[in-house]
């Protein structure tokens, strides 16, 4: 690792919430650590694919970008679900694209065929070939987990399983969300943004910001005094009362469901969280970095029918106006302003009562970061 890499890696940012600084600024935006966040966060993670709607039947394929590398998940015809890099074991030609339907997997290139299970089926002319085992040759698989009825893949042949790393998180969703299986996506938004991923995850980490920031979702959406986060190992938990339908940005039924009248978001290592807001509207929040200084937000709201209703985009139209597009500036003003001589590290704000007006939730994300760049504690 070289001495750019290492200058000031540790400087004021420790262990101890209450008494940490920021991670440097030049987390967010130096390309060697942004090529290392690739290879020890991104390729040992699980990341998002989508719902498992998408890949119900034998046959359905999507494909998927994951750490620099093109992946194939797919249903098999015995109902297994199985993932795939998506590179031919010929001459490494791209299988797949986009999403469809298949009985078997045929390369563009030569030809070549393999079975939905990975298995070679044909290999023109190589029953020619001297020494060619055909049982020797496949497809290389990634661990694939259906979790909380979305799809997630993992570069990590070694990985524990999702379901397991986070807990009482199942639990929690289906709490709020009880018939998760039976959503679909309704809407899907992509928000190009001019920021580092960990920025945006940052933001989207604490609630500090919220009443300067966010005015309309804390005077028409959630009750501010009841809002609070709680840190798990490899998630935490944003969750608050809601303000009543007549007080609030759009109507909704308060009956709909134990905890239609609450606000919870889950934010997921490294770049997931999953939102239900009152009335029972789950949407999730997905970060793809793309550069060093760019991302892309991906919002996806999922109901129980493809066509929403109008009380339902007025929901996904009021956050887009507010939230979303003022996170989007937010990010983007914090990122320019990282570059500062004037900046390098920040004293987060965390409270013993851990409040709404708490970073202890930036601490947390930013402290996973640090054990996966360095493989080592922060020091105490």
């Amino acid at each position: 690792m070289s001495a750019a890499f290492v200058a000031g890696q540790s400087d004021r940012f420790c262990a101890d919430p209450e008494r940490s600084y920021t991670l440097p600024a030049h987390y967010s935006y130096q390309p060697e650590i942004y090529a290392r966040e690739m290879e020890a966060i991104f390729s040992r993670t699980w990341q998002y694919v989508g719902h498992a709607e998408r890949v119900r039947h034998a046959g359905s394929y999507v494909v998927t970008q994951v750490a620099n590398e093109s992946l194939v998940i797919l249903r098999g015809s015995d109902g297994t679900l199985r993932a795939f890099y998506n590179v031919c074991a010929h001459r490494g030609h791209r299988l797949l694209r986009d999403s469809g339907n298949i009985e078997s997997i045929v390369c563009p290139y030569h030809a070549w065929s393999y079975h939905l299970d990975g298995r070679l089926r044909h290999a023109r002319n190589s029953d020619r070939v001297a020494g060619f085992d055909p049982d020797a040759i496949c497809l290389k698989q990634v661990q694939v987990e259906e979790f909380l009825s979305f799809v997630f893949v993992n570069l990590d042949p070694d990985a524990t399983s999702l379901k397991r790393q986070t807990g009482e998180l199942d639990q929690q969703v289906r709490e709020y969300a009880p018939r998760l299986g039976e959503l679909t996506l309704a809407h899907r938004r992509g928000y190009e943004i001019e920021a580092n991923w960990k920025n945006i995850i940052e933001n989207y980490s604490e609630c500090y910001h919220c009443p300067k920031s966010h005015p309309g979702f804390t005077e028409q959406v959630v009750d501010i005094d009841s809002y609070r986060i709680e840190v798990r190992d490899a998630y935490h938990w944003h969750h608050s009362r809601a303000k009543p339908p007549e007080q609030g940005a759009y109507g909704f039924d308060p009956a709909a469901s134990d905890h239609a009248q609450e606000f919870s978001s889950w934010y997921l290592w490294p770049n997931l969280a999953i939102e239900v807001y009152p009335g029972g509207c789950l949407n999730l929040f997905h970060v793809v970095p793309v550069g060093p200084e760019r991302s892309v937000q991906y919002i996806e709201w999922y109901f129980y029918d493809a066509q929403c209703t109008a009380e339902q985009k007025e929901i996904i139209d009021y956050l887009h106006r507010t939230v979303r597009i003022e996170d989007q500036t937010i990010c983007e003003s914090v990122q320019r302003g990282l570059h500062s001589r004037a900046y390098q590290q920040g004293r987060l704000v965390v409270d013993p009562q851990r409040s709404a007006a708490s970073e202890h939730g930036v601490h947390h994300f930013q402290r996973l970061v640090w054990r996966a760049l360095h493989e080592a504690p922060v020091q105490s």
